[in-house]
């Protein structure tokens, strides 16, 4: 019985999602729970598993392609199933086949690709016979051969290495599989030194599609401007960029920003940080002991653990807090679970992992889901204070600043001590101006007392 595999809706309200790779080959069986494909959205990749044992019969869009949610995306039958006209079994579906693709599904072509969905499928009987669709690994579309050695490589990776005169069998693929990608051939192309003028032209993007498969070919458009003004460079806009500008302009359309700002002297939790490490095989660091107040805080001001839904306000038994980080492609903020219930050091391994994997595009969809606060630090910088943006559906979000030294006065004498400055956000729809009060003095006190942290 051949069933119809469908792009699935792997996040609320998504559209259209990039099948980043087939973990399948066609006509090779799989058991249940094996990743079929693997999705890229704006943010996360997601591996779909199978439901149950099958073997895929055919493949409607290759790798790179951007699909709607919805639209069909292969042909999967039982193990040694063949269909024996498989474009009359589409058809009987409803679906206009051509080529082995889906007519007018595709958004676009591209390289690049919100909890984890499952494969929707649909039923079709009969039309079962010999196979005419079988697809080998030495004609199937995404592969080069180098010698004795195949690559797999994108569509646009293989057209911009062309483009650019660049021998593919000397780029490392950082793609499912050692595939080649855009962003590997984008970055052989930045380290060639004498290619410098090529690689500004093709560089300045490394993630996202475009909504023109032309425009992955011309990143950036340089236009010189009126006689005697300087140029300027027009940089098309990734989806993640897209993603962020269209949350953080819907949070403070909708939700009604207030702020509280609190200073910390933080030389006693430097010290413990200190001492802990001596004494840990895993770093802890300055966030890490950050975050634990922060879930602390919450803990003991449950007013704080919250999220707005409209007609009601959930209030939270346990503490998920985000960290944001920094990529190359853009801020993520994966969501640690259960902050509350871990010790320094397990909470150092998650943050560690979950930030490697941010930057490694290798984060799923959930953990970038759910939290009710996000700990945004900018103290790296030397950034003495600043004010961040609520990310939606959480109630708050604390910005940390730079730990400096600085003269403070204590029982009337001046003396010098590391201050650490915060400024917490907070959406005021759920959460009173005391509430965030509160908890700012709560947070600021388990900082200058960081052994509670322990306990």
């Amino acid at each position: 019985m051949a069933e119809l595999l469908k792009m699935p809706e792997v996040a609320t309200g998504t559209t259209e999602a990039i099948l980043a790779d087939w973990n399948v080959e066609v006509d090779k069986p799989f058991l249940a729970g094996d990743v079929i494909v693997t999705i890229e959205t704006e943010k996360a990749v997601i591996d779909v598993p199978a439901e149950s044992d099958g073997a895929i019969l055919r493949v409607m869009f290759e790798a790179g392609a951007t699909v709607a949610v919805g639209t069909p995306i292969a042909v999967i039958g039982q193990p040694g199933e063949t269909v024996e006209d498989l474009d009359s079994l589409l058809a009987s579906l409803g679906v206009q086949s051509s080529g082995g693709s889906v007519s007018g599904t595709a958004i676009a072509g591209t390289d690049e690709p919100e909890a984890s969905g499952s494969i929707l499928t649909e039923q079709a009987d009969g039309l079962l016979g010999s196979s005419s669709v079988a697809s080998t690994e030495a004609t199937r579309p995404g592969t080069d051969e180098v010698g004795t050695v195949r690559l797999f490589t994108s569509p646009l990776a293989r057209k911009l290495a062309r483009e650019s005169d660049l021998d593919l069998a000397h780029v490392t693929g950082t793609g499912p599989r050692g595939r080649v990608r855009k962003v590997d051939v984008l970055g052989a192309l930045e380290r060639r030194p004498s290619e410098q003028d090529t690689a500004a032209e093709l560089a300045p993007s490394t993630h996202g599609p475009s909504t023109d498969a032309s425009e992955e070919t011309q990143n950036f458009v340089a236009t010189q401007g009126a006689e005697g003004s300087s140029g300027y460079t027009d940089i098309p806009n990734s989806r993640m960029r897209q993603a962020i500008a269209r949350r953080l302009t819907e949070s403070k359309q909708t939700a009604p920003h207030f702020y509280v700002r609190g200073s910390a002297r933080v030389d006693r939790l430097l010290e413990l940080r200190s001492e802990l490490n001596e004494h840990s095989e895993v770093k802890i660091s300055v966030n890490d002991m950050i975050v634990k107040a922060v879930a602390r805080a919450h803990q003991l001001v449950p007013g704080l653990n919250v999220q707005w839904n409209g007609d009601s306000i959930r209030h939270f038994q346990g503490v998920d807090v985000a960290v944001a980080v920094a990529t190359e492609h853009g801020l993520l903020t994966p969501v640690i679970r259960g902050v509350d219930q871990l010790t320094i050091t397990a909470l150092a391994t998650r943050s560690r992992d979950s930030v490697t994997r941010a930057k490694e595009k290798r984060l799923r969809q959930d953990e970038l889901e759910g939290g009710t606060i996000c700990v945004t630090n900018l103290g790296m910088y030397g950034t003495e204070e600043f004010s961040a943006i609520i990310n939606p559906p959480q109630a708050s979000i604390i910005a940390v600043g730079a730990a400096r030294s600085e003269p403070v006065v204590e029982n009337g004498e001046i003396m010098v001590a590391t201050v650490l400055r915060v400024t917490l956000a907070v959406d005021h729809r759920p959460v009173d101006g005391a509430t965030a009060a509160d908890w700012m003095r709560t947070f600021i006190g388990l900082l200058e007392t960081p052994v509670r942290l322990l306990a």
